[in-house]
């Protein structure tokens, strides 16, 4: 048997990343989606097979069949769903950014250490090989110590979306900034010590933002985001470059990226291409969250990490002003 999955709210990224991720994962049960229009809920069942359909996110809840919960609502109140689905005794599965800043962070991680379940952010794409291939050739030494990281994620505008409130939680920062902080912190071992960021604002959230950070062990990062390619443009942007004392990578993938990826290394004189196949990443996401249910795995987002690049946004919003 698997595990019986529920979804709280039928946003975009629920229905064409997610759910393609569950319908493709191991031990995954579409069971319950919940709305807060009915009709809407149950248009979502009677197109990918969910079992039930609720007309409010408690009904959801208050299903003790349902083991895990996804949670894709806008920004500004995963706080409060996630911490209801933790006391209702559910596992969770949070789309980033996880919280509005670290107090609600650590709020939410108490609460499913008070309720013994899991808690995991759902960042994707760092459940690929892609990632994971990137991780190991810059541990194994192959370009020396990484001392900087550059990195960008630039999309379309948009003339209506929650993105553009900053009472939802948007602005580029919120939207694809936390891709740009997990990515370098999961290459850098080392503690932030100092942040520096700047950015253009337009109908009050950030609109272009870039930032820089030094590490603790001397190491420093910067990154450049922003909802700049022009509204409805599908305009996208995202680049890669880890420098070392030894050599260095450059990749042109884009951040949760299918198919065939490969990008480059440059150390010792000589330049070599690293080709990954990457499968659907939100299916890989969903099976280590089953894995953590289902076998006590230990979620490869944790708690500490998912502060830690909290912390990192609270301190870029603070020095933009936002």
């Amino acid at each position: 048997m698997g595990v019986k999955w529920g979804i709280l709210g039928t946003a975009s990224i629920a229905r064409y990343a997610t759910i393609p991720g569950m319908k493709k994962a191991e031990n995954c049960e579409l069971y319950a989606i919940a709305g807060r229009n009915l009709n809407k809920a149950e248009d979502f069942k009677n197109e990918f097979g969910f079992e039930k359909a609720y007309g409010s996110y408690e009904e959801l809840l208050k299903d003790p069949e349902v083991q895990a919960v996804y949670i894709p609502l806008p920004n500004h109140i995963h706080c409060e769903w996630v911490i209801k689905a933790l006391d209702a005794g559910k596992n969770v599965l949070c789309e980033k950014p996880l919280a509005m800043n670290s107090a609600e962070t650590e709020r939410m991680f108490e609460a499913a250490r008070r309720n013994k379940v899991t808690l995991m952010e759902a960042y994707a794409y760092l459940h690929s090989p892609y990632i994971e291939s990137l991780r190991n050739d810059v541990k194994s030494g192959i370009i020396g110590n990484v001392d900087f990281i550059d990195t960008a994620f630039i999309t379309q505008g948009y003339k209506e979306d929650f993105r553009l409130h900053k009472e939802f939680g948007g602005g580029a920062m919120y939207d694809l900034g936390c891709y740009c902080t997990t990515m370098i912190l999961s290459l850098i071992e080392s503690e932030v010590k100092d942040v520096h960021a700047s950015a253009d604002f337009e109908n009050g959230v950030d609109f272009l933002t870039t930032a820089s950070l030094k590490f603790e062990n001397g190491a420093r990062a910067s990154f450049t985001i922003g909802m700049s390619l022009g509204a409805g443009t599908n305009g996208r942007y995202d680049r890669l470059y880890i420098h070392g004392t030894k050599g260095s990578i450059t990749s042109p993938v884009e951040y949760n990226q299918e198919g065939e990826v490969s990008y480059t290394i440059s150390a010792e004189g000589k330049t070599s291409v690293r080709r990954i196949t990457v499968p659907q990443n939100y299916a890989l996401e969903v099976e280590q969250m089953n894995a953590c249910i289902l076998k006590g795995e230990k979620p490869h987002i944790s708690g500490e990490f998912s502060l830690k690049n909290m912390q990192v946004i609270d301190a870029v919003l603070e020095k933009i002003g936002y």
